[in-house]
């Protein structure tokens, strides 16, 4: 068997907590500022002064602020940061041709031809240094090794790892590192949740395999891997052993899979260059899928009406999709925008009132005037499957996305979420917890539960328990009786004041003890399920009882809002009658669910 061919040799150029430093570049902080970037209310990048003070990725926001009071809270924009990240990106292109951006904060380069022309590796690393210092005032580390995934890790400790000596550089490395590197993260924007959480459970899973670095993970011979993980654990595999995430034999990209679109007007406006490029995007995408394609990376190239031409590569682990396509297209052409013409350095509200009026571009700039996208690396198709019922995951990323953007405008306790466990009523099984947070139960769903409801759940638990009244036959009230029973069965069943409804059938009882030794726990209880016939006059949409909501009478209405939410009890009655969960606590029957 051939062995792997070895990984080309590498540069990289990674600036340091860069979504940090865009963010408190475009606000004003100062850099010498705890600040730390927050996704769903948790850190993903803090500073070096916020390190110093404690804050770490992970925390909650909260923990963050009580470690550091003086903490700036910035939001993650990805635009922005890819925006800012253009004039790193250009003033590593004035050293050297070939640069390919992994992400805004990360760039590589083949290392052979500055090598030869500086000298040596460490000469590219100290001209880099100090070229992107001088050009953008941003501090930068450099690292150089065989393959891009080992260069991102050497740039980190600002090291240059000599040719063949990568997979001993890397096998001390903890597993964690999978998780935090490029290589092996499908979504750069950190849009990808599901990704993330995949990711993090395969690194969890190494550990308690006993596989604590990559060494020890690079050890496991590559056809038991490929047989017990998946495709992205066997691109892990190849990266823990120093190799490329895939092999680098490449398909030849046909010179027709390449798309382009003039500009006509020219586009100057970052708002027109959107538009453009997610057409761009769709288009290239359905002509690679009509050859059996996917692009891993990508060549975005401009003209400018003066005939300057501009080009950038983006690189991804993972095939890309057409919104994730449109996005780095966006990114790249916003970079160039806000570099040229008089306008640069100011907002993009300030460039649209200045030339609203007259709809013309500022005098100087240089709008663009084409606009095209290669595929400069393609895989098989195959390796963007779908799932096996349908879902992609775009359309829980556009979801992921507006429910933080919510957050953002309500609050983060505004957008809630159910996550169910173990319980005995309905209300102690579901834990509602905050988008975003971690979706862990309040109670243990597999620990014994004595006096659970059985199956099916109800579908509706009221927010505030509806007063009830059993009765039995000669209309007296239901109690409970010894050991768990009932008084009699019940025949009816009133809600409030209002009219009785016959009971056609019913289940139960089911006794809860209740938590006997602690005198602030509520006391036991006993639970029914019945099935009645309401009256007309029972409770209309969007009330819940005689002072709550519309009146028949064209009174006041306390909550304008409240016809628009049709009451539970009155919406779930149907031919065959109204099922409810009747809960019976210190002698007082309440609605505690209703059932579809």
């Amino acid at each position: 068997m051939n062995e792997p061919a070895p990984p080309i040799r590498v540069v990289a150029l990674w600036c340091p907590d860069w979504p940090v430093v865009a963010a408190c570049a475009e606000s004003g902080i100062p850099a010498d500022r705890p600040a730390a970037v927050l996704v769903a209310h948790r850190v993903v990048a803090c500073s070096a002064t916020a390190r110093a003070q404690g804050v770490r990725r992970g925390l909650r926001r909260r923990e963050a602020q009580a470690r550091c009071p003086d903490l700036a809270v910035l939001g993650r924009d990805a635009d922005r940061d890819a925006r800012a990240f253009e004039v790193v990106a250009a003033a590593v292109e004035e050293l050297t041709p070939g640069v390919e951006v992994i992400r805004p904060g990360l760039v590589v380069l083949a290392a052979r031809g500055p090598a030869r022309y500086f000298g040596s590796e460490e000469a590219v690393a100290e001209r880099l240094v100090d070229h992107v210092a001088a050009r953008s005032r941003v501090e930068c580390q450099v690292g150089a090794a065989d393959g891009v995934f080992a260069a991102a890790l050497a740039a980190r400790h600002s090291a240059i790892v000599p040719p063949g000596d990568s997979p001993a550089f890397l096998a001390p490395r903890p597993v964690a590192e999978l998780e935090m590197e490029p290589g092996v993260e499908p979504d750069t924007a950190g849009a990808d949740a599901r990704g993330t959480t995949a990711r993090a459970e395969f690194v969890g899973l190494l550990r308690r395999l006993g596989l604590t670095t990559l060494g020890d993970f690079a050890r496991l011979p590559a056809a038991d891997v490929a047989s017990r993980f998946d495709a992205a654990a066997v691109r892990a595999h190849r990266l823990a052993r120093g190799l490329d995430e895939r092999p680098p034999s490449r398909r030849r990209v046909p010179d027709e899979l390449t798309v382009e679109v003039p500009l006509d007007p020219p586009v100057d406006r970052i708002d027109a260059a959107a538009f453009a490029s997610r057409a761009l995007a769709e288009r290239l995408h359905t002509v690679l899928g009509d050859a059996g394609l996917a692009c891993t990376r990508l060549g975005v190239q401009a003209r400018t009406t003066a005939g300057e031409d501009l080009a950038r590569t983006w690189r991804c682990a993972e095939p890309l999709t057409p919104a994730a396509t449109a996005d780095r297209v966006r990114w790249q052409l916003e970079g160039w925008l806000s570099r040229r013409g008089p306008a640069r350095g100011r907002g993009r509200e300030a460039r649209s009132e200045e030339h609203a009026d007259s709809g013309a571009r500022p005098d100087g700039a240089e709008g663009l005037a084409l606009l095209r996208l290669v595929p400069e690396e393609v895989v098989d198709a195959g390796r963007l499957q779908l799932g096996l019922w349908g879902e992609t995951g775009a359309a829980d990323e556009r979801a992921g996305r507006a429910l933080v953007r919510v957050q953002g405008l309500l609050g983060p306790e505004e957008v809630l979420t159910g996550v169910p466990g173990g319980g005995r009523g309905p209300g102690e099984r579901i834990r509602t917890v905050p988008w975003g947070d971690e979706r862990t139960p309040g109670l243990d769903p597999a620990a014994p539960w004595p006096g659970a409801l059985p199956a099916p759940s109800p579908s509706t638990v009221p927010p505030s328990p509806l007063t009830a009244r059993v009765l039995d036959e000669a209309g007296r009230p239901v109690r409970a009786a010894p050991r768990g029973g009932l008084s009699a069965a019940p025949a009816q069943v009133t809600l409030d004041v209002g009219p009785a409804a016959p009971v056609r059938a019913w289940g139960g009882p089911w006794p809860e003890e209740g938590r006997w030794w602690d005198p602030r726990a509520p006391a036991g209880c006993l639970r029914i399920q019945v099935v009645c016939v309401p009256p007309v006059s029972w409770p209309a949409a969007g009330t819940t009882g005689a002072d709550d909501g519309p009146r028949a009478d064209g009174g006041d209405d306390p909550d304008p809002a409240a016809d628009l939410a049709p009451d539970p009890v009155a919406s779930s009655a149907d031919a065959v009658g109204l099922a409810l969960l009747l809960v019976l606590r210190d002698d007082h029957w309440t609605v505690e669910g209703i059932y579809d």
